[in-house]
C-alpha cells in the first residue's frame, strides 16, 4: 500500500465528518494534497489538481484546505510575506527555514534546540504548549577561495 492510500483516506474522512461532498474535483485535490511532500501554496495545488481533473476553482481549493484545517488533518503555515502553505499534521515535530531569496522550505529538526527552549520556559517557570520557530535565511555567497 503507497503511503498516499492512508494519507487521502485520513482526508477524505475528514471532510465527509465535516458533511463535506467529496466531487471528483475534490477528489483529484485530496490525492494532490496527500502525495505532497513540499509545503504547497493553494494556487501550486490547485494547478497539480487541474492536471487530473480540469475545473477545479481556486474557491474550491480554498474551502476544502480550511475544512482540513479545522478538522485537524492538516497545517497552514503563514510564512513572512508569502502566500499561505499547507503540509500535512502526522509528521514529526519539525521547524522550518525560509530562503529568503527563493521561498524554499526547508524542515530541520534540532535537539539541542529543543532543549534549550524547554530551559527557557522552564527558568521563567513555564513549560511549553506548542512552539514553532521559523527562521528566515539566504544561502551563503561562494567562497572563492582567493585571499
Amino acid at each position: 500500500m503507497k503511503k498516499t492510500d492512508p494519507r487521502s483516506k485520513k482526508l477524505t474522512d475528514a471532510l465527509r465528518r465535516a458533511g463535506v461532498r467529496i466531487t471528483r474535483q475534490r477528489a483529484a485535490l485530496l490525492t494532490v494534497l496527500a502525495d505532497a511532500d513540499d509545503h504547497p501554496e493553494a494556487t501550486e495545488l490547485q494547478r497539480r489538481a487541474e492536471e487530473a481533473v480540469p475545473g477545479i476553482s481556486l474557491s474550491t481549493v480554498y474551502r476544502t484546505l480550511t475544512e482540513l484545517e479545522n478538522q485537524g488533518v492538516i497545517l497552514r503555515h503563514q510564512f513572512e510575506g508569502a502566500p499561505a502553505r499547507f503540509e500535512h499534521s502526522e509528521t514529526q515535530h519539525h521547524d522550518h527555514m525560509i530562503d529568503v531569496d527563493t521561498g524554499e522550505v526547508v524542515e530541520f529538526a534540532n535537539e539541542r534546540i529543543e532543549r534549550l527552549q524547554a530551559e527557557i520556559a522552564d527558568a521563567m517557570g513555564y513549560e511549553i504548549v506548542h512552539h514553532r520557530l521559523e527562521l528566515y535565511v539566504r544561502k551563503k555567497a561562494a567562497e572563492t577561495g582567493t585571499d
